[in-house]
């Protein structure tokens, strides 16, 4: 399972597609306009309540973006504002990228893990320089088995795993000090 940053949530959209973002950025995409005429500090206290609210009173980290709307909606309340959302965006994120470790594993094949690896490299970079917000990587356990040659997964199969997931976390590592982004291995 991918472990959320602290300040993240997955957030449903009304399509089902669920996508990780921070509590304080749907915020401010939820107030609109109304985000300018309110204190930053109180948004960023508003965003905290709510994060509160849902990770640790509810012990949830998946919600849909209504339930945060009207959460939100009652913690400004609560504050003494009569802020409504203009409107419910469809995506909290507007730009995501995508990886197929899978694809990337039939196009170098297999035994060739030091050519998948400088693939990788390359296509992570090239989605890196658009600067997405969430960085999806798939097909990890297929690219796997496909690389080592291996019908049923076992300990050369985990220890590839292992090196493949633990270079996705340095490069997004590396990168994350440029720009914030959301890294998800499925």
């Amino acid at each position: 399972m991918i472990q959320l940053h602290t300040d993240c949530l997955v957030f449903e959209t009304s399509d089902g597609e669920a996508i990780p973002c921070s509590a304080k950025d749907v915020t401010i995409e939820l107030l609109g306009e109304a985000a300018r005429h309110i204190e930053p500090h109180v948004i960023q206290e508003a965003a905290a309540a709510a994060l509160h609210f849902f990770k640790i009173d509810k012990a949830r980290t998946v919600v849909s973006v209504g339930e945060f709307t009207l959460a939100l909606e009652r913690i400004l309340r609560g504050f003494g504002y009569k802020v409504a959302p203009t409107q419910t965006p469809e995506k909290p994120v507007p730009h995501h990228a995508e990886t197929d470790l899978a694809h990337l594993a039939q196009q170098t094949g297999e035994g060739l893990e030091m050519v998948f690896f400088g693939v990788l490299r390359d296509n992570i970079h090239a989605h890196l320089h658009g600067k997405p917000s969430v960085l999806r990587v798939k097909g990890l356990r297929d690219a796997v088995k496909r690389l080592i040659g291996a019908r049923r997964w076992g300990q050369r199969c985990q220890k590839l795993n292992d090196q493949i997931v633990d270079y996705l976390r340095n490069v997004a590592l590396h990168h994350q000090r440029g720009a914030k982004f959301t890294l998800m291995i499925l």
